[in-house]
């Protein structure tokens, strides 16, 4: 299968690279320069377990691409994802399937704005990864990946697509509420990628702490107060067992979470207003007390203008 990666930092270098491994035709897309060139000149260099390995896979800048491939995997920011579409446009072709694998809540109305709704795939991902510099993707832990059409006609297609990710050893299946498991993943990115922004540590080191297990009931309980104004419906105890069950190296343990790896480490902005910021918005918008979130998303907004020059 053609399918073009947008937005091939951390995750989508891992993801373009389990692909191209499994045979397909691989096409990374980034905004990062200095990334896309290096990746062209010297390959994507990929470390797991201590081992390196340069793989040659193409990489453009968005708007440098012109063919249409047959899947699209977004990748890209949260903030960015509106502009990253329009780069792209010409790439968006009438029957390339778009599949949306960003963090954060809130994503397909955008996407709907420059995808045919019959074309549009939203999932969510428990794989991790981290860029140790340009060209330079590091993976970590295990993980899984689950996928759903919006267009009910569109599921023999997405089956489909989900045999081709798990031949790439993605471990894809099907997913009857993609939506439900949305709001479970944003409870997940809630309370770790905040905490350990926040905290500055990686995600065993947080689940360690004593104040850990009460804080994630706190900030999930928002989320599942907010998530039900939405018809779903999150049970406390099961999320934050989900969030604890990643504590272990052996899963994502020893992983900093994309949000500490911007902020952190790059000094670069985050996706905090997608994620514990989008919880904080319906808080007021349906006069619902989200005070941990409303805390997270102000301290993370306060690092950001002391880490960002």
């Amino acid at each position: 299968m053609k399918i073009a990666i947008v937005g091939a930092g951390a995750m989508g270098s891992r993801f373009g690279y389990m692909l191209h491994e499994a045979g397909n035709e691989v096409l990374l897309i980034d905004a990062w320069k200095e990334h896309v060139d290096i990746i062209n000149k010297e390959g994507l260099t990929v470390e797991e377990n201590g081992a390196f390995n340069k793989v040659k896979i193409p990489a453009m800048l968005p708007e440098d691409a012109i063919e249409a491939p047959d899947l699209i995997i977004l990748f890209t920011k949260s903030m960015g994802l509106e502009s990253m579409l329009k780069s792209i446009k010409n790439i968006l072709g009438k029957h390339t399937k778009v599949l949306c694998l960003l963090n954060g809540l809130g994503h397909n109305e955008t996407v709907e704005k420059y995808v045919d709704r019959k074309n549009i795939l939203m999932g969510v991902t428990l794989w991790t990864a981290g860029l140790a510099g340009p060209g330079h993707v590091v993976l970590t832990g295990d993980g899984s990946l689950e996928v759903q059409n919006i267009d009910p006609n569109m599921e023999v297609e997405t089956k489909e697509i989900c045999n081709i990710l798990s031949q790439a050893g993605l471990k894809a299946h099907y997913s009857e509420d993609v939506i439900f498991s949305t709001w479970r993943k944003a409870c997940v990115n809630g309370t770790l990628n905040s905490c350990c922004t926040i905290l500055d540590c990686n995600i065993k080191e947080f689940g360690e702490l004593k104040e850990a297990p009460q804080l994630i009931r706190n900030i999930i309980k928002e989320f599942a107060d907010i998530a039900a104004k939405y018809g779903v419906e999150l049970n406390v105890e099961e999320v934050a067992k989900v969030v604890e069950g990643v504590y272990d190296p052996s899963q994502a343990g020893a992983h900093y979470p994309s949000m500490h790896q911007d902020l952190i480490q790059n000094h670069r902005l985050t996706e905090i207003d997608y994620i514990n910021g989008y919880v904080s918005r319906k808080g007021k918008e349906f006069n619902i007390n989200t005070q941990y979130n409303d805390l997270c998303t102000a301290i993370v907004h306060a690092k950001e203008q002391l880490l960002i020059k």
